[in-house]
């Protein structure tokens, strides 16, 4: 195998002179302390410009993160270490930050959009199909992004309500023994939904769509016998029902209604033998006129640089031990 020499570079990169340099680099130069370990690379500023230097592949994919760093900054006027390290871990599958491409919701804190070329294809699976599966890991932004696409929905008056469903698991007596109503026993099972709408309303407006049932957050057994006409569906964590739940929550779907089905195919929590609705259900249904399937990856994932980090040692780890069980005693 012929021996590639390493070739050391450095450069001075001059930012560009309308970016607030302080926001760019993060507090106490977290950002670029984050560039450095990351890539394994010197960076150092001065003044306006920033000197990197290190193995000539190392400084280029440097010199494009720091370029749509800027950018991010410039469309969304701020940039969060949760950015950079997406941008850091995703290379070439993330997006660059485009200001007109941002999803409309109730809030003027901040714009929600796609940040991978999954997310974006995912966003525009939901806005053209009146059924969506998306599959995935945790923090490719399955739930977060559909929850989105509806309220920007309901923003613009598409649809009169707002659907919010999970199957609560653990139903049976786990659920008993927990204190209070029935409200507050499956609150635990539908906190992430409540999490990302809080996240693009403020209280007061989610208080009163939730009162007058303009958003209903349920237990997906409450939606049995329902047909729902001009209303976003959406059913979270979806690879924990079985055939005939997902059967049932697909026959709900009413006239101007869009439906959406995400859940984490690697993650099924029902019992030995229990085969997953979703799973079957996007194996009948996928070339279907109208419905659509997409599935994220770990590439996907914009979390906590470190997630993407856990979920990938946690895949070698289930290979290997699938490997180990195959294998014959010598």
């Amino acid at each position: 195998m012929p021996f590639r020499k390493r070739q050391i570079l450095e450069i001075t990169l001059e930012l560009d002179s309308g970016h607030r340099h302080v926001e760019l680099f993060g507090a106490a130069d977290s950002h670029l302390r984050l560039l450095r370990e990351s890539l394994g690379i010197r960076i150092s500023a001065r003044g306006s410009s920033l000197v990197i230097a290190g193995e000539d592949s190392d400084v280029e994919k440097a010199t494009l993160i720091i370029d749509k760093m800027q950018k991010h900054l410039s469309t969304h006027h701020r940039l969060t270490t949760e950015d950079v390290s997406g941008l850091i871990s995703g290379g070439e599958s993330r997006l660059e930050p485009k200001a007109s491409g941002g999803i409309n919701v109730y809030s003027q804190k901040k714009a929600i959009s796609p940040f991978t070329l999954g997310q974006q294809k995912y966003v525009e699976t939901m806005q053209a199909n009146d059924l969506t599966f998306c599959t995935g890991p945790a923090g490719t932004g399955k739930t977060y992004l559909a929850v989105a696409v509806a309220v920007s929905m309901l923003k613009r008056k598409q649809i009169r309500r707002l659907v919010l469903a999970r199957p609560a698991v653990e139903a049976g007596e786990k659920l008993g023994f927990l204190p209070g109503d029935l409200q507050a026993k499956v609150n635990p099972y539908l906190r992430p939904l409540f999490d990302a709408l809080e996240d693009m309303m403020d209280f007061s407006q989610m208080r009163k769509f939730l009162d007058l049932d303009v958003i209903e957050i349920i237990p997906l057994a409450f939606m049995r016998g329902r047909t729902l006409n001009e209303s976003v569906i959406i059913c979270d964590e979806a690879q924990n029902t079985s055939p005939l739940q997902m059967l049932m929550v697909l026959t709900r779907l009413g006239q101007g209604s869009k439906m959406i089905i995400t859940g984490d195919i690697t993650q099924i929590d029902l019992g030995p033998g229990q085969r997953s609705g979703m799973v079957k259900a996007i194996k009948i249904l996928r070339r279907i006129k109208g419905i659509g399937v997409v599935e994220l990856s770990e590439s996907d994932i914009v979390r906590h640089r470190l997630v993407q980090n856990i979920v990938t040692a946690y895949g070698k780890n289930a290979e290997s031990g699938n490997n180990s069980r195959q294998a014959k005693p010598g």
